[in-house]
């Protein structure tokens, strides 16, 4: 499922700031949860109308306009905003007040007994009567060295992607790929942007809890809270990024997003924060260990519980921290237009680091930029797919003129692989709730030249009495939560909640039943998701047999690479951490010839 955002969709982005009438600062309170309809689009689980504050369920909706809970004026225990306490000096004429530093200069009026107003000016005697009067230059803070700001359009990037994610809804993948393309940076910034967007949403957990140990509040304007977390990302997590570089280029930020007043409020705290980091602590495993465990590896309470529950702390703890240190993208050759030969040709023509996939026909690369825009891409003798994706499509296990019904096909890539699979013979129904995602499968198919492919706007839990065992297969890769894909879209752990996992549970039970209709006797039907639950998956799978016996679970044909297919139970489910590839569920299943 991991081609086709199942509960992905770009969020309204709209901020419907109220102004706060303590602070006079709009406030982010625009409605989360806006997705594109689907389960599981909440934004970081808040009820709609909530997204300021702290996320991962921290109360919403409060800018805090004072300073982290000093009272009003005060910083960091310096003064703030309030007249400065006079301090004592010795004079000629015995003790005096020292004047605040902005009454001090020498205003070249007579004071009492022929003195300067305001006593002396320290370190020069008072100007002639009558003479210009030279005023001493305030004393300019440290500014930052060229070699601190470096990188700053980077986190500009960053800064951007993370608060489209937590202010507003969005979908971090979509939001990168926009503000990184014609952005004019280099190579190395653009890859420094993504990793400190992906890297700052993937431990935001585990960061909030960090700063929480530093700040006087936790309930702060929203803006200023990822500034900090992105600050904090840098401290904490990246081990190439200097601590001077990242605090000051986090106070320039400020400046740039409307916050200039909070600049040392920023400042302050991240300094705090490079000089406790050593004292900072996680909550006792023995005391808590679902909240330690939780915010060891940056994920939801309810998650941790759910994981651990499924497979055990310590499949559990790999499945949440594993990261692909290689990076790259699986491509896959036109079956239709592109023979072996022929694909490696035209690879052999590209810059981009090439080697062999597992599966037959593809190319893990590395190294491409804007892949999207390439000739060959465009003039359809690729397509970038997953392996588990594909691995899906073996399941089903396609023939020359089948008819195939693939239920949730958006964004196409599980339909075109299909298609092609059976040389653009037979027909392949392509089915999407959303019309504008069946316009993408529509677009996949021309750009692959494929003709056998119909793409229809239609919901898949309803059911069509004309398609009753009319499909020789058919594959539900259903909506789902995503969590298996968490490593290349860290922003899932903070959208989805355990409502939404639950609704998502019910649709693929529904959704199973009306369409497990069509299979003809004798015909298949594959399910998968792109989830490592097994509510979504194994346990959903059962408990389907059971009120099915007419369906039997089958083994995966050998199309499938024996690496994996040893992993098999009932059904295969696809580790990240195991497998190198997207945790994916497969279960193939047929139903019984009653002929036979």
């Amino acid at each position: 499922m991991s081609e086709k955002a199942k509960t992905r969709g770009e969020a309204p982005k709209t901020a419907g700031g109220r102004t706060n009438g303590k602070t006079g600062r709009r406030t982010f309170g625009r409605a989360a949860g806006q997705s594109d309809g689907k389960p599981g689009g909440k934004s970081f689980g808040k009820p709609a109308g909530k997204a300021g504050g702290k996320n991962f369920g921290k109360p919403a909706g409060k800018t805090g306009g004072k300073s982290f809970g000093k009272p009003a004026g005060k910083a960091d225990g310096r003064s703030f905003g309030k007249p400065e306490k006079a301090k004592r000096f010795s004079g000629t004429s015995g003790t005096a007040e020292r004047p605040a530093a902005e009454e001090r200069k020498y205003t070249g009026k007579p004071g009492p007994a022929g003195r300067p107003a305001g006593g002396r000016p320290f370190g020069r005697r008072p100007a002639a009567p009558g003479s210009a009067v030279r005023k001493t230059p305030a004393v300019p803070a440290r500014k930052a060295r060229p070699e601190e700001m470096e990188g700053l359009a980077s986190r500009r990037a960053a800064l951007k992607v993370i608060r489209a994610v937590t202010e507003e809804g969005a979908y971090a993948s979509l939001v990168l790929d926009r503000t990184l393309t014609g952005s004019g940076l280099s190579g190395a910034d653009r890859r420094l942007a993504a990793r400190l967007a992906y890297d700052t949403l993937d431990r935001m957990i585990y960061l909030d809890h960090m700063l929480g140990q530093v700040m006087a509040r936790e309930d702060t304007d929203i803006r200023l809270r990822n500034i900090l977390r992105l600050g904090a990302c840098q401290i904490l997590i990246e081990d190439r990024i200097p601590e001077s570089a990242a605090t000051n280029t986090c106070v320039q930020l400020c400046t740039e997003i409307g916050l200039e007043a909070l600049k040392g409020v920023c400042n302050g705290i991240l300094r705090n924060l490079i000089r406790r980091k050593e004292e900072l602590k996680l909550p006792d495993p023995a005391e808590s260990p679902e909240e330690s465990f939780a915010i060891r590896n940056s994920l939801p309470v309810w998650l941790a519980k759910r994981l651990r529950a499924d497979w055990g702390e310590e499949e559990a703890e790999k499945i949440a921290t594993w990261r692909n240190p290689e990076g790259g993208i699986t491509i896959r050759r036109n079956l239709i237009r592109t023979d072996e030969a022929g694909f490696q040709a035209m690879l052999d023509k590209k810059v981009w680091e090439k080697e062999a996939g597992t599966i037959p026909g593809t190319r893990k690369i590395r190294g491409a930029m804007d892949i999207a825009k390439d000739a060959d891409f465009l003039a359809g003798n690729f397509s970038i797919q997953s392996e588990s994706s594909m691995m899906a499509c073996l399941a089903v296990g396609a023939k020359r003129g089948s008819q195939i019904l693939d239920c949730c096909a958006a964004p196409g890539g599980k339909s075109c692989y299909l298609s092609e699979m059976m040389g653009d013979t037979g027909r392949v129904q392509a089915w999407d709730i959303h019309e504008h995602r069946v316009a993408l499968i529509a677009a996949q198919q021309k750009r692959l030249g494929l003709e056998n492919i119909r793409p229809i706007t239609r919901d898949a839990s309803k059911y069509r009495e004309d398609l009753e065992t009319r499909m020789d297969a058919v594959l539900l890769d259903a909506p789902c939560s995503g969590l298996g894909v968490i490593a290349e879209k860290p922003d899932i752990k903070g959208r989805v909640t355990e409502e939404s996992v639950e609704e998502l549970i019910r649709i693929q039970q529904k959704i199973l039943e009306t369409v497990c209709r069509y299979v003809r006797p004798g015909g298949v039907l594959v399910y998968s998701t792109c989830s490592v639950l097994k509510d979504e998956n194994e346990n959903q799978i059962r408990a389907f047999l059971e009120r099915h016996p007419e369906f039997e679970a089958e083994k995966l044909p050998a199309a499938i690479p024996e690496q994996y297919r040893r992993h098999e139970g009932l059904g295969l489910q696809l580790m990240p951490h195991r497998d190198g590839v997207e945790g994916f569920y497969i279960c193939r299943m047929r139903r019984k010839d009653t002929d036979a």
